[in-house]
């Protein structure tokens, strides 16, 4: 791994850069292709300021952390990569599998038969459930006044229907029930 660190604010330290580099190959054996480092190491007042931009092929992580002690600062900067290496590669690894059956699964879930809704409208659309209690139009206002959605879902107590009660731009409150 090509690695670079810079000092600002802070005297050069050969045992910094070389804590820094034994920390930064653990990440070799992690990452695929050959990367490059860019550590700041830098001092403000107190607060003792790491900053990493790691850029591997496809991979660009960027972060930072501070505390009262460099090293600790270096330490916890290199678990946030870690992390952050980590998930990336779980990322790809559920992306390059190719199974797709769970969301086939989702799709039967919803009550939609399978040829309905294709690939790209399924994308586009996030799939929702409610609770289906009764309540009366009054109890359904009062839950959507508390709440910060602009509509609310409900049962009718009395039509025994699925009402929808939503707010007008003008403040006022609108209901959309079926017919019958």
């Amino acid at each position: 791994m090509q690695t670079t660190v810079t000092f600002k604010k802070i005297d050069t330290s050969s045992s910094l850069k070389s804590y820094v580099q034994k920390k930064l190959d653990k990440f070799d054996k992690m990452l695929d292709s050959p990367a490059e480092a860019h550590i700041v190491l830098s001092v403000e007042k107190i607060r003792h300021i790491a900053e990493i931009t790691l850029t591997c092929d496809r991979l660009r992580i960027h972060a930072k952390e501070y505390s009262e002690s460099m090293y600790s600062s270096i330490d916890t900067l290199m678990d946030k990569v870690k992390s952050q290496i980590n998930k990336n590669k779980e990322k790809i690894k559920r992306h390059m599998s190719g199974n797709k059956q769970s969301i086939k699964n989702e799709s039967k879930q919803s009550g939609y038969p399978e040829g309905l809704l294709d690939n790209s409208a399924t994308e586009q659309i996030i799939i929702e459930t409610i609770d289906n209690k009764p309540m009366d139009i009054e109890d359904a206002a009062i839950e959507l006044n508390s709440g910060r959605q602009s509509f609310f879902v409900f049962n009718n107590a009395r039509t025994q229907q699925l009402n929808v009660l939503y707010k007008h731009n003008n403040g006022k409150l609108g209901l959309i029930q079926p017919r019958g």
